[in-house]
């Protein structure tokens, strides 16, 4: 196309491959036409710079994006985790000109019927799925049709869609170094089995025991055994250590006042580390010891990779974001 010419249909056609008629009516939203074909016709109208002669019709050349929120996690101990992540997505949005519509849902509910519902009720060209992992047939649907689909605080270890999450291998192995400078050499990591983003915070956590020769490190998945059940072995001496380590705020503010108050039978110098930074960490008494993460930042970093995915880029990227150590008061020196 000669430069400064205005990009046609035509040139649409002929960078896919397909015919002008095709292009039409996928511009025009009419059925027979496939989600994939659409998708890619309306992503190289963008990335030509098209503009359509019917203000109707280019109106659906936006950048619109359909953001599902799990419901739990929403209103729960993670509500100010998500109320950031929504609100940097919000600010992203208006920045890149893309229409954002964040809707609460039950993540049970989160179907593949259920997505395809939405998209087509909100006109959205885009999907954002903050910490819902997809399952396969969402997975299959996203990648046969080239959806532009970000996992938000969230990552996809095949590599198929744009995620943005906490450096939360990094995190953890930082979380669990501060301990091991404090002279901890017995740490328990209180984890969660499923989401890949949580099994980072544990590898985190065993690469920086493996990495300090003399230190143990035991791990407690909360699958197995609950937070009461744990915080009552530990009371009762059945874990030989001096430290535990969360794989979240809400947990860890949950035993501070019985592993480290007045009344503790527990030996002194014994220490808790979070993880997020919640506001919940700065009300506990003592304040806890975590590690911060950027929620606003991993927001804006969502919104960023869905925008240039729209605009034709087709490389995978997974983004994560620094986090900073916390230092808090109950991580104590011991040795």
């Amino acid at each position: 196309m000669a430069s400064g010419k205005r990009a046609s249909q035509a040139d649409i056609a002929e960078k896919l491959g397909v015919s002008v008629s095709t292009v039409s009516r996928a511009l025009a939203n009419e059925i027979g036409i496939s989600d994939a074909v659409r998708a890619d016709v309306q992503r190289m109208a963008r990335l030509l710079g098209y503009k359509s002669k019917h203000p109707q019709a280019a109106g659906r050349l936006d950048k619109r994006a359909l953001a599902l929120v799990p419901l739990n996690s929403a209103v729960g101990s993670l509500a100010s985790f998500y109320y950031d992540i929504v609100e940097g997505m919000r600010v992203q949005a208006e920045q890149v000109g893309l229409v954002l519509d964040v809707r609460l849902v039950n993540e049970d509910m989160v179907t593949l019927d259920f997505i395809r519902r939405q998209v087509s009720k909100t006109g959205a060209n885009g999907v954002i799925l903050a910490g819902i992992d997809p399952d396969e047939a969402i997975a299959q649907w996203a990648e046969e049709n080239q959806v532009a689909l970000v996992l938000a605080n969230g990552s996809d270890p095949r590599m198929r869609f744009n995620s943005v999450s906490p450096a939360n291998f990094y995190g953890a192995y930082q979380a669990t170094q501060h301990l091991i400078d404090a002279g901890h050499r017995k740490i328990l990591h209180y984890t969660y089995r499923h989401r890949p983003t949580i099994l980072q915070r544990r590898r985190g956590f065993e690469a920086a025991i493996a990495a300090n020769p003399g230190t143990q490190g035991t791990v407690v998945i909360s699958n197995e055994h609950s937070s009461k059940d744990l915080l009552a072995a530990l009371l009762a001496g059945e874990y030989d250590v001096s430290a535990v380590f969360c794989w979240n705020d809400g947990i860890a503010v949950t035993m501070v006042e019985a592993l480290l108050g007045q009344d503790s039978p527990m030996q002194p110098g014994f220490s808790i580390m979070g993880f997020d930074d919640l506001p919940i960490a700065g009300m506990a008494s003592p304040r806890l010891s975590t590690v911060r993460v950027n929620r606003e930042a991993l927001g804006r970093g969502v919104v960023r990779l869905l925008a240039t995915r729209l605009d034709g880029e087709e490389a995978v990227q997974q983004l994560e974001i620094g986090l900073t150590l916390v230092h808090g008061e109950t991580v104590h020196r011991i040795g």
